[in-house]
């Protein structure tokens, strides 16, 4: 009987003194991490092109921006041609997007107010069209669309802000 209360005593004290040297690892280890410096672990944003749309006419439907590498398929049919499409819900006159992980290399951006959320640009009988539209470069409608080369712009890779307005 002695035995066994003094082989748990024993064991109680080797617990307690195991949970004592975690606890004294656990905050010997919360002191080191905070004498690192706080840039070590701070994240470095990615090299993007950023995209603001404006003049956003109402909240129905999506905003769709699409990036085309090459003329093809530039500018209404992003969704077979465009490697990078995205669309968002329309909160107030602006939105944004970031386009990551793009190569250098020469771009144009197409973007609709897609109000029927159809994925197209609706047009009416005579080809004009119902929904908002813009295009990177300023590039404008004239009797048709506007050209890839219209549109085209340079990306070097690093950070670029590029600002559309839409047309109505």
């Amino acid at each position: 009987m002695l035995f066994k209360f003094f082989s748990r005593n024993t064991e109680h004290s080797e617990n307690s003194q195991i949970s004592r040297k975690f606890s004294q690892l656990l905050f010997c280890l919360a002191i080191s991490l905070l004498w690192l410096p706080s840039n070590g672990f701070a994240q470095t944003k990615c090299p993007a092109i950023n995209v603001k749309i404006q003049n956003i006419s109402n909240n129905t439907g999506v905003i769709a921006c699409a990036i085309f590498e090459s003329g093809e398929g530039f500018p209404n049919k992003f969704l077979q041609f465009a490697p990078k499409i995205m669309i968002t819900q329309i909160s107030g006159t602006d939105a944004s997007f970031e386009f990551s992980d793009i190569l250098p290399g020469k771009y144009a951006i197409a973007v609709i107010h897609d109000k029927n959320r159809n994925g197209e640009l609706d047009t009416n009988f005579l080809g004009i069209p119902t929904e908002g539209y813009g295009f990177s470069s300023g590039a404008e409608v004239t009797l048709s669309a506007p050209s890839f080369s219209d549109a085209e712009f340079t990306y070097d890779g690093g950070n670029l802000q590029l600002s559309i307005a839409l047309s109505y």
